[in-house]
């Protein structure tokens, strides 16, 4: 196994919350989507890297066991820039000092879950860039957010030029409207819930299409979700259509739909 080159660690030490279970929603999202799947699977190197896991390794552990459903000899490392934090190897996982620049390591997939939203807005774009600079050729990052229960997340999926998409995930049974996520919306998102951004526009929608999916409430949260969506892929939101059952709400919707007021193609 390849072992980290010597780096620098480039980052901030952040809060380092985290708990049992909390980062679910993101994994089951993981495992089902076609694209991040494919890369795992044809991966020549299926490394993978949990950026931030904080004071615990749990959700690292956690995910490396989710994701070898679909790759079985997956390579798992969890970095933390708090040298406090590293833990030995446990469960198949590896845990070392590391921060953007990714030890050295050139993963196929990096998820950094609640890391940037402890960050300035302004920093987003050059901590992605370092990030997506040592990812593999065909790697993706995940940039997320959650509440403390993991009950509400919403989390970003880049490649290593562009972002790609956004996805909104949470219980269906604890949440009142669809806008309710928008206190977990990703740090280049969360302050654009504005009248005239883009993210504000799909979540006023989403809420409209939920009133008006009220009759669909008896049969539950997440037939009325189904119905919600509908109705928003009719107004012209090309939101993610799912063949499966999902145990989650999910809002995903290709990145433009979504993109802050003056976003560069490309970046």
């Amino acid at each position: 196994m390849t072992g980290t080159r010597r780096t620098v660690p480039v980052g901030t030490i952040t809060r380092g919350t985290t708990g049992v279970n909390r980062l679910r929603r993101s994994d089951r999202w993981l495992v089902n989507d076609e694209l991040v799947s494919t890369r795992l699977r044809e991966a020549a190197d299926p490394l993978v890297v949990d950026l931030g896991y904080g004071a615990a390794g749990w959700t690292t552990i956690e995910m490396a066991a989710r994701l070898r459903t679909v790759r079985p000899d997956l390579r798992v490392v969890g970095l933390e820039i708090d040298p406090a934090r590293v833990l030995p190897p446990r469960d198949g996982v590896r845990f070392a000092r590391g921060g953007f620049e990714l030890a050295g390591l050139r993963p196929v997939l990096v998820r950094a879950f609640n890391v940037l939203r402890q960050y300035p807005e302004d920093a987003v774009p050059a901590a992605w860039s370092r990030i997506q600079s040592n990812l593999a050729p065909e790697g993706l990052l995940v940039d997320g957010t959650c509440d403390e229960l993991g009950r509400r997340s919403a989390w970003v999926l880049l490649d290593r030029h562009r972002p790609l998409s956004l996805t909104l995930a949470w219980d269906p049974f604890t949440v009142e409207r669809p806008s309710d996520i928008a206190e977990r919306l990703p740090k280049v998102l969360i302050h654009r819930n504005i009248r005239g951004e883009k993210v504000h526009a799909l979540l006023t929608a989403a809420d409209q299409a939920w009133e008006r999916s009220a009759a669909l409430a008896p049969f539950g949260p997440r037939i009325r979700w189904r119905g919600t969506a509908e109705l928003l892929r009719a107004n012209g939101f090309p939101v993610r259509a799912y063949n499966r059952r999902m145990r989650d709400c999910v809002l995903s919707v290709p990145w433009d739909v979504v993109a802050p007021n003056g976003w560069q193609a490309g970046e």
